[in-house]
C-alpha cells in the first residue's frame, strides 16, 4: 500500500518543554519542501548576461544550501541603550554574587536609652520573687522588639523523663538545669544577633558563681546585665503559696533558697527589694537599674 508523500509527523512534545529537538516549528504547516522556496528573506538574484563580444566572468562560488533552523527563532538584538530589566526581589536589588544583606538600622547619636536599647538582661532571684511576672511585663511594654525566655518554661519542654528537683536534686535535675540554661544562651544569642533584646529569669545562687553567672556568661556573653530580684521571706512565702504544680515548693526550701540568695548583698550587683512594690512599679525601678548599669557595667 502506497502513503502519502509528505513531511513526516513530529514527536508528541513532553510536557513542559518546547518543540522537540530537531524539529522547526514550521513543520505543523503545510508549506513547499526546503530548496523550493522555503527559506528566509528574499530570492538571490541572478548575475544579467554578458554583453556581446566580451567574454563571459568567472563562476563564482557556488552557494551552499541555507543552514536548517532548529528550534524557534531567536528574537532580534537589542539595541545597546535599552538597559536589561534589573533583577530584583520585592523592593530590595539583588547585589550581584550574594545574597540581600539584612539593612543595618541607623546608630544612635544620644546616649543609650535602655527602653529603646537592644540589651539581654539576666533577672536572678528566689522562687516567689517575681521573675517571671516581672520580666513579662518589662519585655512587654518595651519601645523596641524584647523576648522573654524563662529558664523555667525551657526546662518544662522535656515532657518524657522530667526530672524534678522536688523530687530530690539528682545528676539527671543538674543536667536538665545546664542543658535549660545552653538553650536559652542560644536563644537570646539568637535574638541579640537579629535587633532582639531580650530578659532571662534564673534562680541563680551566689555561693555557685562558676555553675550560674559564669554560665550564663558564657552562654550569652560579657554584655549580659544580671539584676537581683529580693524581696522580703514572708513575701516570698507568700507568693509562693498561690502557685500550683512543680513550680511551688515547700515553706522550709522556699526559706533555704531565700537564705542562699542573700549573699548577693555585696556582690557589687545591683538589687531591687520589691516587697512593696507592684509589677508596673519593680518594671519602672529596673530600667533605672538598667541605665545606671549601661552607664557603669557592674564587675561579675
Amino acid at each position: 500500500m502506497q502513503h502519502a508523500v509528505g513531511s513526516p509527523l513530529p514527536p508528541p512534545p513532553q510536557p513542559g518543554h518546547g518543540p522537540a529537538a530537531g524539529w522547526s516549528p514550521a513543520a505543523h504547516h503545510p508549506g513547499p519542501p526546503p530548496g523550493a522556496g522555503a527559506h528566509q528573506g528574499p530570492a538571490p538574484v541572478p548575475p544579467p548576461p554578458p554583453a556581446p563580444g566580451y567574454p563571459a566572468p568567472p563562476p563564482g562560488p557556488a552557494p551552499g544550501p541555507a543552514a536548517p533552523q532548529h528550534g524557534p527563532v531567536p528574537p532580534p538584538p537589542q539595541h545597546a541603550s535599552v538597559p536589561p530589566p534589573p533583577d530584583t526581589t520585592g523592593h530590595l536589588p539583588l547585589p550581584p554574587g550574594g545574597p540581600v544583606a539584612v539593612p543595618s538600622p541607623p546608630q544612635a547619636a544620644v546616649a543609650p536609652d535602655p527602653a529603646g536599647t537592644t540589651i539581654a538582661v539576666l533577672l536572678i532571684g528566689p522562687a516567689g520573687a517575681g521573675k517571671t511576672s516581672v520580666a513579662k511585663y518589662w519585655a512587654d511594654h518595651r519601645r523596641v522588639p524584647t523576648a522573654h525566655i524563662s529558664l523555667d518554661d525551657v526546662r518544662e519542654w522535656v515532657r518524657s523523663g522530667f526530672a524534678d528537683p522536688q523530687s530530690g536534686w539528682n545528676d539527671h535535675s543538674e543536667a536538665q538545669y545546664r542543658l535549660a540554661r545552653r538553650t536559652c544562651g542560644f536563644a537570646a544569642r539568637n535574638f541579640l544577633a537579629n535587633g532582639i533584646s531580650c530578659i532571662l529569669d534564673d534562680a541563680v545562687f551566689p555561693d555557685r558563681p562558676v555553675v550560674g553567672l559564669g554560665g550564663w556568661k558564657r552562654h550569652v556573653g560579657p554584655g549580659l546585665l544580671p539584676v537581683v530580684l529580693l524581696p522580703g521571706l514572708d513575701i516570698v512565702l507568700e507568693r509562693n503559696a498561690e502557685r500550683s504544680g512543680n513550680r511551688r515548693l515547700s515553706d522550709e526550701e522556699v526559706a533555704r533558697i531565700h537564705g542562699r540568695m542573700a549573699g548577693w548583698y555585696g556582690s557589687g550587683l545591683p538589687i531591687i527589694d520589691n516587697s512593696q512594690l507592684d509589677i508596673p512599679e519593680t518594671a519602672r525601678i529596673l530600667d533605672d537599674v538598667l541605665t545606671r548599669s549601661i552607664a557603669s557595667p557592674p564587675q561579675w
